[in-house]
């Protein structure tokens, strides 16, 4: 498969977004880490606001199943508790700084979760999406470099 591809892919994956997809690409492609970068950043950014427009268009068809409407409040509580205080106080800021920090269950996903629950306009999602997503694939790409660098100290 094609490399690009597959790391859109992996981007698009809810649970691993980039932060699986970037030391994917830096570690088992040959593709120049800036380009790795790239992708899955761009890959990143445009899969925030898509959830949140499926999120506002299509949530109330899916509520009405009702095993679906129970995993969806609870998912939602877990969500209000964990992010509603930092975006409450610190506004768009709080809410890049839990899509960019790479720990499970934070990222694109869960910031758009987040700021429709939260009822934050799309326009200042989007734009703590791309800093939350900038800060986090800086962040595993300067962790997947340094990691590369050791790796390649011990096999030549």
């Amino acid at each position: 498969m094609n490399p690009v591809i597959l790391l859109i892919l992996i981007t698009l994956i809810p649970a691993l977004e980039l932060r699986a997809s970037i030391p994917f690409g830096i570690l088992s492609t040959n593709m120049h880490w800036t380009y790795v970068f790239t992708i899955c950043v761009i890959t990143n950014i445009l899969l925030g606001p898509l959830v949140y427009v499926i999120l506002d268009k299509f949530i109330h068809i899916f509520l009405k199943i009702k095993l679906f409407d129970k995993v969806y409040r609870k998912y939602i509580e877990k969500t209000q508790k964990k992010i509603k205080p930092h975006v409450e106080k610190y506004g768009i800021l709080g809410l890049a700084v839990f899509i960019g920090i790479p720990l499970p269950g934070s990222g694109s996903y869960t910031g758009a979760l987040a700021a429709y629950i939260l009822g934050m306009k799309i326009k200042r999602f989007i734009i703590a999406n791309i800093i939350g997503v900038i800060i986090a694939a800086t962040i595993i790409t300067i962790l997947a470099l340094t990691g590369s660098g050791i790796f390649h100290i011990f096999i030549k």
